[in-house]
């Protein structure tokens, strides 16, 4: 059974523990074996020898009978977008290549006190910044379903690992689909948390030292069952003493028959278009919706995609340039003094955001306020929204070119769908669905009301009854 413990999800290895069927010590070396044989490139920082200390301890807890937390003794890797005290965080950068943190980010000081093992950081893009994981330091991670085919940004070494048994469950973040894009395209669960409710301090490309973030950035977990994003959503919502804060979360859970919920299906949209594959998908899990009583209505657009798109991606370009230099700042303010006024191409839009005044920036956050409100509306008629996590599966390795059903669209639409939510922080689940004739992954996306991140936790549990099983590697 031990052997076959690093397939199992992470609350089915956290049983394991607790029953004494196997020590914290013996399933790291577990997962340290598989990353020792894994051809993936997911795990690019390690330190077992501290990790083996902190399964250890984990093990005399236990032995001791000592009070222990909710991910005691449990290995996970970490985004190396997270600072972690005394190991390597790099961010894909080679400027940081030998920055070791003196201080966890608080995320990650938060599952260290609900006794997680960290053994280890998965890769990312440089500075978070791309849709394929790859950068100069440690190279491509691969897509475990397919190496041709990418993995995602910027959190596909986090779903790699994930989807290659390297890992039972991962800490990611979320700021342009960053966690969802991955998980759809390796097959695996990931969560969008509502924003605010897990910081972001220590997380990098926020130079290291920072005590802010973007305002729209969410640290999220990456697992292999949603009940295993259940768990690592309490532990992240848990704050640790050193935080001295006065206040508990408790989130809202489903009533007892989730299966009555009032359930939307955003299919399609002239914006994004998506392809026959993943249309499939959203087929497949309308009908295992008519397993249950869920009440289910499709929906054509519960916000305008477009408006919201230009919206998100004006509030994405000027949290951006917090870090910028002041040479670069001046050089970006005399570029955007030479557009014309009816220059509407991308690469305007783009330096307008970038160099747009506090007044104008005050007027989109009026705007995405009151497109809140829309939200906030759409949801008092019903619970939660199914909707596509992306146009397509996971496009070939390095391809800046995005086909949907032969048709080429804009690069970027890859995360159109998740950044229908990434500015007004509402909880965004990606569970995987189905899989290609090719064995591609396929998922969907379900969005709620803010703070209802439980009740999509609870669907998708539900879900998994009804879905086909999905393909294990």
């Amino acid at each position: 059974m031990t052997t076959d413990l690093t397939h199992r999800p992470a609350h089915v290895q956290l049983r394991a523990l607790d029953r004494r069927e196997i020590s914290s010590r013996e399933l790291l070396d577990l997962h340290l074996d598989r990353i020792d044989a894994s051809t993936v490139n997911a795990v690019v920082t390690r330190d077992d020898d501290t990790a083996r200390a902190a399964a250890r301890a984990a093990d005399e807890r236990r032995a001791r009978g000592e009070s222990t937390g909710l991910l005691d003794g449990l290995p996970l890797t970490i985004k190396d977008s997270f600072e972690t005290v005394g190991l390597r965080t790099t961010s894909g950068a080679e400027d940081l290549k030998d920055h070791v943190p003196q201080r966890d980010a608080d995320a990650v000081a938060r599952l260290r006190h609900q006794g997680a093992v960290i053994m280890g950081k998965t890769n990312t893009p440089t500075y978070c910044q791309g849709l394929h994981t790859d950068n100069a330091l440690f190279g491509p991670t691969l897509n475990p379903h397919d190496p041709a085919r990418t993995a995602g940004g910027s959190s596909g070494g986090a779903a790699a690992a994930i989807a290659a048994h390297l890992t039972p469950a991962e800490l990611g973040s979320d700021l342009a689909g960053s966690l969802r894009l991955p998980a759809h395209y390796c097959g695996v669960y990931g969560l969008r948390p509502t924003h605010g409710l897990v910081p972001a301090r220590g997380h990098i490309p926020r130079p290291p030292g920072w005590l802010t973030s973007s305002d729209m950035v969410t640290p999220g977990p990456l697992a292999r069952h949603s009940r295993d994003l259940d768990l690592l959503l309490a532990a992240l919502t848990t704050p640790t003493p050193t935080e001295n804060t006065p206040w508990r979360l408790d989130l809202p859970t489903p009533s007892e028959d989730t299966a009555q919920l009032r359930v939307a299906i955003w299919a399609e949209d002239a914006s994004c278009p998506v392809d026959h594959a993943t249309a499939q998908a959203l087929a497949t899990v309308e009908k295992a919706l008519s397993g249950t009583r869920a009440v289910v209505r499709h929906v054509a657009s519960p916000i305008n995609f477009g408006d919201s798109t230009r919206l998100f991606e004006q509030l994405l370009h000027a949290t951006a340039t917090a870090t910028t230099s002041d040479e670069a700042a001046s050089a970006e303010l005399a570029a955007v003094r030479e557009l014309r006024a009816d220059d509407a191409s991308p690469g305007a839009a783009f330096l307008r955001s970038r160099t747009q005044t506090h007044r104008t920036w005050l007027r989109a956050a009026e705007e995405r306020a009151r497109l809140r409100e829309t939200w906030n509306r759409f949801f008092t008629e019903h619970d939660v929204v199914v909707m596509p996590a992306a146009p397509t599966p996971a496009i070939p390795a390095g391809s800046d070119v995005l086909e949907v059903d032969g048709q080429e669209r804009n690069f970027f639409d890859q995360t159109g769908w998740a950044n229908l939510t990434s500015h007004v922080g509402l909880p965004s689940l990606v569970l995987p669905v189905t899989t290609t004739m090719e064995g591609l992954p396929i998922g969907v996306q379900i969005v709620g009301r803010a703070h209802a991140d439980r009740v999509l936790l609870a669907l998708a549990d539900t879900l998994a009854t009804f879905l086909p099983p999905s393909t294990s590697l």
